[in-house]
């Protein structure tokens, strides 16, 4: 039995019975991710060192003058992953440790700027509604960012030591196929060309002077 005839069996595929509501058409089956949870951490890291390696250029000169540093990927990666459910609540404990790749911009003591890359590792330890076990197993997914307003160089195998700012979105999430209401195809629009223009305003005086009657008193 096909995910139509679930619900209309005696109809045409993706029919909607009866008078349509608002301009829906049909019903459409479309793959999505479905977030069944979620939550977001925000936190600072103090002296949080930075391991520098894939240096760009090679062989700096040291000591490094920090610049800048920024997470590469908005996608965190997940690791050590524990989900305990809670046998009193409809929760369950998620324990796992988040990493993100950092770019680090810098100059050498030459004046060569430069950048290398690094990771910032979190540990998380929440509570999140995790579904019942199916076919389908749900994933445990990052979405990170991270930044490092400031640090202090220390040495060529230590790197540097900064303050972090770091933002880590949890999510449990799977891949579905929903029956949805449909109110058909995206219309798309043609495209509106930018242009600047400069004589727009010179283009709507008028050709002539505009007459206009005669205010004053006594006569002009």
């Amino acid at each position: 039995m096909s995910f139509y005839s679930n619900f209309q069996s005696d109809k045409c595929p993706g029919a909607i019975t009866g008078n349509p509501l608002n301009g829906l058409t049909e019903k459409v089956c479309i793959q999505a991710e479905k977030i069944f949870d979620a939550c977001i951490k925000q936190t600072q890291l103090e002296n949080y060192a930075l391991t520098l390696t894939d240096l760009t250029p090679e062989n700096p000169t040291y000591p490094l003058t920090f610049i800048s540093a920024r997470s590469l990927s908005s996608e965190g990666t997940v690791t050590g992953l524990t989900v305990d459910r809670q046998t009193d609540k409809p929760c369950a404990r998620v324990q796992a440790t988040v990493s993100i790749p950092v770019e680090v911009l810098y100059t050498d003591a030459a004046g060569v700027e430069g950048s290398a890359t690094a990771t910032v590792s979190l540990p998380v330890d929440v509570l999140l509604f995790v579904p019942a076990p199916s076919i389908i197993p749900y994933t445990v997914r990052a979405v990170v960012s991270a930044v490092a307003p400031d640090a202090t160089f220390v040495s060529a195998t230590e790197g540097f030591t900064a303050s972090v700012c770091v933002t880590v979105i949890l999510k449990i999430a799977m891949p579905v196929e929903l029956l949805v209401p449909s109110y058909g195809y995206c219309v798309i629009p043609p495209a509106q060309e930018f242009a600047q223009e400069v004589c727009a305003g010179f283009f709507e005086l008028p050709l002539y002077p505009q007459t206009r009657p005669c205010a004053c008193k006594g006569g002009c």
